[in-house]
């Protein structure tokens, strides 16, 4: 019997944890094949967005549709990742993870990264040098570049009849090489999964294990209540099917704590599992990827009130509302790859004046938060996708269209 894609990561996935406990340290033998799938996933990640990015705008036709789509995507997106980080705070006050612990001596002082204000973010969005860009990976330079591309060729139409061709054909050779990557995904997962197992073992995660329990909760609890609502009200779909379709992405977004990462993996799974058409996924999914990050949100707002704890020092109303707002524009800018969630809480603390140095309290364990706060980011960059495809005519058939499934 032939396995799917899903089972043979799952297996990998198992396979890893029981490998990381068995052999400890030593099972970081098994690194290589982790670096290698992330580097693979990096190699096609600048040209995939770029092109499916270009055909999404230049496909949807018209200004006025472009617009109503971009409005209601970017506007999902807000509502669900001040959503998530309300749920942060409201578990962080329920739980108190960061009461009474003692990690005295455990922790060094951490250099606090400078995070540019919200108009120099904004500024920075706009490349000076766009092929820089997508030298660098910059993925906000590269949607700016890639939406006005496709503004350019919707509005010449037949004038750059050739170069939408081009995207076209690029965006299916990407396609094609992202079905081929995709088979060494279980491979690449037991190599990422199994050395961070083995390398933290029980030993330093008891310790933290009540933070990790309550960003758990609260990633498990976003995504089944405000996801399988979204996808049931707006898109009359089954959120059992919703999430074993995107599964497989979530999965991979786990191992590999990178959403920008995943995307490849996100757009097979929504267009051919859910039935996203290629004109919506390929414009909604590249933005999700770069400022959707509900998972991202609720970790800050978990994490910050964890923070406050262990310092003793006491939030007020007002300023719990001050880190959702941060915590909102802060999640936003956040990159896609991982632990990007870390260098923002410099943002977040210092909104409210809290100790930089309560860093160093989430470091040792923020790969293991990372993980489940990006598959939540995926997650909730396909449901975007299914709600917004349901409001502009529909999904289409999830028999899959794309080949190297």
């Amino acid at each position: 019997m032939k396995m799917n894609l899903l089972t043979k990561i799952l297996i990998a996935f198992v396979l890893a944890i029981v490998a990381g406990v068995l052999f400890g340290p030593a099972i970081e033998v098994v690194k290589p094949l982790g670096d290698l799938f992330l580097r693979l996933i990096k190699f096609i990640m600048v040209p995939l967005v770029l092109a499916s990015l270009v055909v999404g705008v230049a496909s949807i036709g018209d200004l006025r549709s472009l617009g109503r789509i971009g409005g209601k995507t970017v506007a999902y997106y807000l509502v669900t990742t001040a959503i998530a980080v309300t749920i942060g705070l409201v578990l962080g006050n329920l739980f108190a993870p960061g009461a009474g612990l003692d990690l005295a001596g455990t922790t060094d002082k951490v250099a606090a990264n400078e995070t540019p204000g919200i108009i120099a973010t904004l500024l920075a969005i706009v490349p000076t040098n766009p092929f820089a860009a997508l030298v660098e990976g910059n993925m906000l330079q590269i949607i700016f570049f890639a939406i006005f591309l496709g503004l350019a060729i919707t509005v010449l139409g037949e004038k750059a009849r050739t170069v939408h061709t081009f995207f076209e054909q690029l965006a299916e050779i990407m396609y094609k090489i992202t079905g081929i990557v995709m088979r060494f995904a279980p491979y690449g997962i037991f190599g990422l999964m199994a050395p961070t197992v083995g390398q933290y073992g029980l030993s330093v995660i008891l310790p933290l294990l009540k933070i990790i329990l309550v960003v758990a909760a609260g990633c498990i609890l976003h995504a089944a209540l405000f996801y399988s609502l979204s996808v049931r009200l707006f898109a009359k779909m089954n959120p059992f099917t919703f999430f074993k379709g995107i599964a497989p992405a979530s999965l991979v977004a786990f191992s590999t704590s990178s959403s920008a990462g995943t995307l490849p993996v996100t757009i097979k799974c929504t267009e051919e599992n859910l039935g996203v058409p290629t004109k919506v996924s390929s414009f909604v999914l590249p933005l999700g990827a770069t400022i959707n990050m509900d998972g991202t949100a609720l970790y800050l707002g978990v994490c910050s009130l964890f923070v406050a704890q262990f310092f003793g020092v006491d939030l007020s109303i007002a300023q719990q509302a001050t880190i959702v707002l941060t915590a909102t524009l802060a999640s936003i800018g956040t990159a896609g790859v991982p632990s990007a969630g870390l260098i923002m809480m410099t943002m977040v603390l210092a909104s409210v004046g809290l100790p930089l140095e309560g860093i160093a309290l989430i470091a040792g364990v923020d790969r293991i938060l990372d993980m489940f706060r990006t598959s939540v980011n995926v997650t909730g960059d396909a449901s975007a996708a299914v709600v917004v495809a349901a409001s502009e005519g529909g999904l289409t058939s999830v028999a899959g269209s794309r080949e190297g499934k």
